[in-house]
This record gives structure tokens, sequence and C-alpha cells, in this order.
């Protein structure tokens, strides 16, 4: 089968193609042929050697969602052959990433795709679905309790979005000018304007702090100060500030989420009951990954790249 995949880290430029033999699903596991890989932010961390790897050795493959056809199914298994799943992908795993034709799988890594969208958009869905939704559980918030959303326009705040309004919260998202429109088309309650001071502009319009923050952009400590006080903070990039007024830092990591067929299913349940909107901005040939990368890198991507296998 081929890979895509680098035997050094670096830019873009390291990823190539390489042939590896096809695996072989164990127990309780199946063999995904796939046809999809979505391009994932974190994908370029991995391909750049910034994430720890114990003794994981060449080539190292990135991808943590994939689409696909089950071709081969492990003895106990309870999926069947010709199924179209999604699945999550660890690269730091045993079975490695996502940027390959065969993906071998446990049972409960994966679900079926939604019934109302093709292999290619479901391959955006698992991980940063399953982050919105750990975000979500872990910060506990009730009904009408205020939410701000940084990196808004981005997918992961896209879902965070769209599943806070589901539980009935009040958000309140940033956005830059030429982002507006898509984010008020998620239905935000506000919308701030996106930039270093946003917790000055969420504080002018709730001046003793909203109930929690989800900071997707990464903003850290520009972002907590809009967080009241006894309040909740998830932190995506593993933030380790000590902000003080009893705030609850939540570290949130979807790497826990790898054997969670539950959450993957409702994820499913969502995109069919239109309550979530993958969205695909470009596909490539998995062979022209290094394009992809450079393009996510470059920033400003609003919804996925998905690699394609055909």
């Amino acid at each position: 089968m081929r890979i895509i995949g680098a035997q050094h880290f670096g830019g873009p430029e390291v990823l190539a193609v390489f042939e590896a033999a096809d695996p072989l699903p164990g127990p309780q596991e199946v063999r995904i042929r796939l046809r999809a890989a979505a391009v994932n932010p974190t994908d370029t961390t991995f391909r750049a050697g910034e994430q720890p790897l114990g003794e994981l050795g060449p080539p190292y493959v990135p991808g943590m969602d994939a689409a696909g056809i089950i071709e081969e199914i492990g003895e106990g298994s309870r999926w069947h052959k010709g199924e179209a799943v999604m699945a999550i992908a660890l690269p730091r795993g045993k079975h490695g990433g996502a940027y390959a034709e065969r993906l071998v799988a446990p049972d409960d890594s994966i679900a079926r795709i939604p019934a109302n969208i093709n292999l290619v958009t479901a391959s955006t869905l698992p991980m940063n679905g399953l982050t919105a939704l750990q975000i979500i559980e872990k910060l506990d918030l009730q009904p009408e309790q205020t939410l701000a959303v940084t990196g808004a326009a981005g997918i992961l705040g896209n879902y965070v979005v769209h599943l806070a309004k589901h539980q009935g919260l009040t958000v309140i998202a940033d956005a830059a000018d030429k982002d507006l429109e898509l984010v008020k088309s998620f239905g935000v309650d506000y919308v701030v304007e996106r930039g270093d001071d946003v917790a000055k502009r969420i504080r002018e319009l709730f001046p003793d702090g909203v109930d929690a923050l989800v900071d997707a952009a990464v903003l850290n400590e520009k972002a907590v100060a809009a967080v009241r006080d006894g309040g909740g903070f998830a932190t995506v990039r593993r933030w380790m500030g000590e902000p003080g007024r009893n705030i609850a830092v939540h570290l949130i990591n979807v790497y826990e989420e790898y054997r969670s067929h539950e959450k993957l299913d409702r994820l499913r349940q969502y995109v069919e009951e239109g309550i979530l909107f993958p969205r695909v901005t470009d596909i490539y040939p998995a062979e022209k990954a290094a394009e992809a990368h450079r393009r996510i890198e470059s920033g400003g991507v609003r919804g996925r790249l998905v690699l394609e296998f055909p």
C-alpha cells in the first residue's frame, strides 16, 4: 500500500510517498481502505517534529481523520466488510496515522459515516468533532450560561459553537472582518472583533466575565481575562498558565477519545440532524500532501483540506 510520510522531520517538503506492507487487523479490529484523510494543523506539528514520539521510528505518518470502506475484519469484530466508516487515527500509536491507503482501527475508534454526506466530507469530522464534544463535556455548562469561543471561524470553533447552541448556551464568538458573515451564520448570539484584545471586547458585553471560554485561537493569557471568577477555560494546546481567580483550566486532549465509538456515533447523528455542518474547502490527491500542508500553514483556511486516495 501507499503511505504519505516523512523519513525525518522538517517542512512540508519532507512528505513523500512510500510503499508499505498491507496491515492486518487483529481481534476486534478492522482494516479500512481509505478514500479520504483530512489535513489538520496538528498534522503539521507532527511532521515538524514538535510532538513527543516515544520509540516511534520513520517513516512518520501524519493524520488523525479518516474515512473509507471496511475491507477486512479481525476475529470478533462487530463490523462488516463493505461498511462506509469514519475513524480517528493516532499517528503516535501502533497503527500509525491516517495518510495511508489502508488503516487498521479498533472496533470502537470508528463509526458509520452520516447518511447525508460523502466519504470526503465525513473524513473531516472525527478529530475536531470529538475535541468539541470533550470541551463541552469538561466545561459542563448549563443552558443560558455564557460561552466565548476564540478562533470561531475554524472547524473546531465551528463545531463548538454549534454544540453549545444545541445545549442552549449563550455564545460569544470572535471574527475577523472577512469571516464575519460566516461566523454569524453559525447562529452565535454576539460577535466581537478578533485580535489580541478580544478579552476586553468580551468584557464590554459582559462586565463580570463569561462563564467559560474555549481558546481555539490559542491566545492563552490574552483570552483568559474574559472569564469570570470561578469560570472555566478550555485550552487545546495544553497552556499551563495560572490565571488565578479560581478559574479552572481544562486541558483538552483528543487522544483520550481514541476509543469513543459512542461519541463518534453521536457526531454522525448530529450531522444527520443538521446540528453539525462539516466544511470541505479543497481536495488534494494524496501524493500532493506537501501542498496541502503549505496551504494550511499559510493560514486563513476556513474549512478542511482533504487528501483523497483513489
